[in-house]
């Protein structure tokens, strides 16, 4: 398979649906419904699409677990779902998560709920999720109160400290607040400096790669300018990064609608095709890695 993706992070609704201005493109102000989104993705090369889900009722622009799944199960051969959870009754969250798995969920996420990552209903979350054998994709916030996301201080400790209780869990990082972290250098203070976008050189044995490696259940949603910014920045040291950890790195772009590409994609074909990123990493990066930790099968789907 010459250039095949699997994109592990993408949004869609059932129909065209207004969401909030993107500061990065002013057009993309609307979420595409599934139809218009995979014609999009699929102009990219990209065969088969994880959509994330925004919890388990409706916010607006942003789709639900109903219909995430909805969409899935009209479109299989393209579409696979992850499940969300509300901030509510943290006592239930493993039954609930049960549910969604056996309704076709094939991990959780973008897991957003504003809270400290010690919280009982985050680490209920990460726990049910471990046990059920679900890989988290989380978004990641400075501090509660500030934009969304979970919530950890500079330099991760609490990222950590679940890494650390969750060996059996995978976790995908994701968003401006992790991928910034990548370098040695990044913003220690100041809610708005530490969800900014990466740039410049990457100062060696930042967070990011420490963490790397240490646990192995760490991996990597590169999708949006987050994930893209964090490898383009610096394009020695994020040949090395996808290198060296491709087994762990998973294709993705973070799309709603046909306005949005991202730089990655092109970036990682024209690094194969000069020999810069080995045909092992690409694919390994590209698709394989979303079947080994989702269970995505191309020749079936």
């Amino acid at each position: 398979m010459v250039n095949v993706k699997i994109d592990i992070h993408t949004h869609a609704c059932l129909k065209k649906t207004p969401r909030e201005k993107n500061p990065w493109n002013p057009k993309a102000d609307y979420c595409n419904d599934a139809a218009e989104l995979k014609a999009h993705l699929q102009q990219q090369g990209i065969v088969h699409a994880l959509l994330m889900s925004g919890g388990e009722s409706n916010r607006g622009w942003i789709e639900g677990n109903d219909t995430a799944s909805t969409i899935a199960s009209q479109d299989p051969a393209f579409f696979s779902w992850m499940c969300n959870f509300d901030n509510r009754d943290p006592e239930t969250i493993y039954e609930r998560m049960a549910l969604y798995k056996k309704q076709g969920a094939v991990g959780v996420g973008e897991v957003m709920i504003n809270e400290w990552i010690d919280s009982p209903i985050l680490q209920n979350i990460f726990t049910a999720a471990e046990k059920l054998h679900m890989p988290l994709t989380f978004h990641m916030s400075p501090e509660p109160g500030f934009a969304y996301g979970i919530c950890d201080r500079a330099g991760l400790p609490l990222l950590e400290q679940a890494l650390k209780t969750h060996p059996g869990l995978t976790v995908f990082g994701h968003s401006q607040v992790f991928w910034l972290e990548i370098s040695a250098d990044c913003p220690k203070e100041g809610n708005e400096a530490r969800s900014a976008m990466g740039k410049g050189p990457v100062v060696r044995k930042g967070r990011v790669e420490e963490l790397f490696e240490t646990y192995p259940n760490l991996c990597g949603d590169l999708s949006a300018f987050s994930g893209s910014l964090a490898i383009l920045r610096d394009p020695s040291y994020g040949l090395w990064f996808l290198e060296h950890y491709h087994e762990r790195l998973c294709y993705a772009t973070d799309t709603t609608n046909q306005y949005e590409t991202f730089p990655l994609g092109e970036f990682l074909d024209q690094a194969a095709a000069s020999g810069k990123l080995s045909r092992k990493a690409y694919t390994s990066i590209c698709y394989e890695n979303a079947v080994k930790y989702f269970g995505i099968h191309l020749e079936e789907k």
